[in-house]
């Protein structure tokens, strides 16, 4: 990255960094964060491995296989295409909310494909997230369309540049979607 690009990242950070952590859930429902690992007891190691019939609940571990895809049938992303399964904490904010409600109740085994409302996703495009930093020539070259990752690895696409600034978009690419994901419920560990 160059280091206009680089620039322009920190001054928008600091700028934005209250109002993305008031934004609520994690980004991404695939947040490499979210991989969690975590010391079980015996018997509900055993339950989660063998299918037994635990039901998902708020603080269990749960390790899961899904496909994402948008309304015209577009796919934005795929665990089974990384083959990686996706580990979370289930109601802990770590993935979006409606990707919680859609585990939530469910056994290992369970394939279950939910659409979901832009608010239970990544919500709607906000006015909050559309912002101004200062243009700095010396920074290097950018152009509008070109995307920039924020500090805490938020995309932000450039909108405008004129001699005095730039104009960048930190809504989440999905913002305004609504969402189709098809989860299959691979283990449950008892949190």
């Amino acid at each position: 990255m160059n280091t206009r690009r680089l620039a322009i990242v920190l001054f928008a950070l600091a700028i934005i960094v209250a109002a993305c952590s008031d934004a609520g859930a994690s980004e991404d429902p695939v947040d490499e964060s979210t991989n969690v690992s975590a010391e079980t007891d015996t018997k509900a190691a055993a339950d989660a491995s063998e299918g037994g019939d635990l039901v998902a609940t708020d603080g269990d571990i749960v390790e899961v296989h899904y496909v994402g895809t948008l309304d015209d049938g577009s796919q934005f992303d795929s665990s089974r295409e990384r083959g990686t399964a996706l580990t979370f904490t289930l109601g802990t904010g770590e993935v979006i909310s409606g990707f919680d409600d859609a585990v939530r109740g469910a056994k290992v085994g369970d394939v279950n494909t939910v659409r979901m409302e832009a608010a239970d996703a990544y919500g709607e495009p906000s006015d909050e997230f559309i912002i101004d930093v200062p243009f700095n020539p010396e920074q290097g070259d950018i152009e509008v369309g070109d995307q920039v990752y924020l500090n805490n690895g938020q995309p932000a696409t450039i909108l405008a540049i004129t001699d005095e600034s730039v104009t960048l978009d930190a809504n989440h690419p999905l913002a305004g979607q609504a969402l189709t994901f098809e989860i299959e419920v691979l283990a449950i560990t008892r949190g």
